[in-house]
């Protein structure tokens, strides 16, 4: 009953910027955190980073230093901010969102469909 819903991919050359947006929505009875996931051709899904509803961010290292996090104020909303973007950040993007339906339940992880970034000359 979690609707998680990503948008802002396209293609973009190489050292240009996106920004990606995820929305979760649904019955929530408490959010820990979101973050993002990519997954490209021929390669294990990676973590991209993540955020906790307290704003402590994480990083994969392929996106240190040029990515950033960040989340709508009081909303359950992320962005990602991907500057500097090489043609090896092609892939998907999955946003995941990181909640509990119940108050007296285990949080449990709910994806969105992804969406493409292809970085490309």
């Amino acid at each position: 009953q979690v609707q998680v819903v990503e948008s802002g991919g396209g293609l973009v050359q190489p050292g240009g910027s996106l920004r990606l947006s995820c929305a979760a929505s649904g019955s929530i009875a408490d959010m820990w955190a979101m973050g993002w996931y990519r997954q490209a051709p021929g390669k294990q899904r990676e973590s991209v980073a993540s955020i906790t509803s307290g704003g402590r961010s994480n990083y994969g290292d392929s996106a240190k230093g040029r990515f950033a996090i960040s989340r709508d104020n009081g909303e359950n909303t992320v962005y990602l901010q991907m500057n500097s973007l090489e043609p090896e950040d092609t892939a998907l993007y999955f946003c995941y969102a990181f909640v509990k339906l119940d108050s007296n339940s285990d949080y449990f992880n709910y994806w969105g469909q992804g969406t493409q970034v292809t970085v490309s000359s």
